[in-house]
């Protein structure tokens, strides 16, 4: 399975690559900055490797470390929607994640000084190959670059000041994404793939993608209608029941924690948590 990484390179120069076991084949020019989202729109698969690294000798970035837009779907699983005691709607709840809120896989993630009700969310990122606008729902698998994971760690309180959800959802270091971009072609049923978050190794969401309300092709459409879709920008599609703050007791995530985000063969995300100083 071809497993795309972005990272630092030994001298710190961020690129991207593909993983082979405990071996990086960097895919980005040698000698200069490279960015995964440069090259979303080609075929990836057949980029060839311009030098390689040892896995241990590179810095795990996000998948894609610098997206122009990040699209997130709100309740857009039946199960979260009824914890949350809200009413389904015709369409989905969209709001905006920014870049330098994103962390990779194996950084902590950071407990905001301003809230003790830090929640999970895991769920599905799709990442944009072939930009586009009024993306027809028939065409919109072939504008998909790939599939990789997100923890969209939410400060519940911060997120409900009032009917918006942005504040909540942007405190520095809490959107975790990674650790890979898997292609669309390599995931041969991925309405089966399950998204199964364990936190302290506690399985806390467990549901299929086929549950999902909106289905990627139909989000891929809505969101190209109100705003173009570019190269690397990423959807993230929504998470199912079971978060901790509609538990009865709630269960935050705290300093000292583990949260491990599994999606089938796409792979598992897994941060552990710390508190801002």
């Amino acid at each position: 399975m071809t497993r795309l990484i972005s990272f630092r390179r030994p001298d710190g120069l961020p690129s991207f690559g593909r993983l082979d076991g405990d071996t990086v084949h960097d895919l980005g020019t040698a000698g200069s900055a490279a960015f995964l989202k440069d090259v979303a729109d080609q075929d990836l698969a057949a980029l060839p490797a311009t030098g390689q690294f040892a896995l241990a000798d590179v810095r795990l970035l996000p998948v894609v470390p610098n997206p122009g837009k990040i699209l997130c779907v709100g309740l857009n699983y039946a199960t979260h929607v009824a914890e949350t005691g809200r009413e389904q709607k015709e369409f989905p709840a969209i709001f905006t994640r920014w870049a330098d809120t994103l962390i990779a896989d194996g950084e902590p993630l950071l407990r905001p000084r301003e809230t003790e009700r830090f929640d999970y969310e895991g769920e599905l990122a799709v990442v944009i190959g072939k930009g586009g606008r009024r993306i027809a729902r028939a065409d919109a698998m072939a504008h998909v670059a790939g599939f990789s994971i997100f923890n969209d760690g939410s400060a519940r309180d911060w997120q409900r000041h009032n009917i918006q959800f942005t504040p909540g959802k942007n405190y520095p270091a809490t959107g975790a994404f990674g650790p890979a971009l898997v292609l669309p072609d390599e995931v041969a049923d991925l309405g089966s793939q399950r998204v199964q978050t364990r936190l302290n190794g506690e399985l806390v969401q467990d549901q299929p993608i086929s549950d999902m309300i909106w289905d990627i092709p139909f989000v891929i459409e809505y969101c190209s209608t109100f705003t173009p879709l570019a190269p690397g920008d990423v959807i993230v599609t929504g998470t199912p029941g079971g978060v901790g703050d509609k538990r009865k007791p709630p269960l935050y995530m705290k300093a000292g924690d583990v949260c491990g985000i599994s999606i089938g063969v796409i792979g598992t995300l897994t941060n552990p948590v710390i508190d801002e100083i």
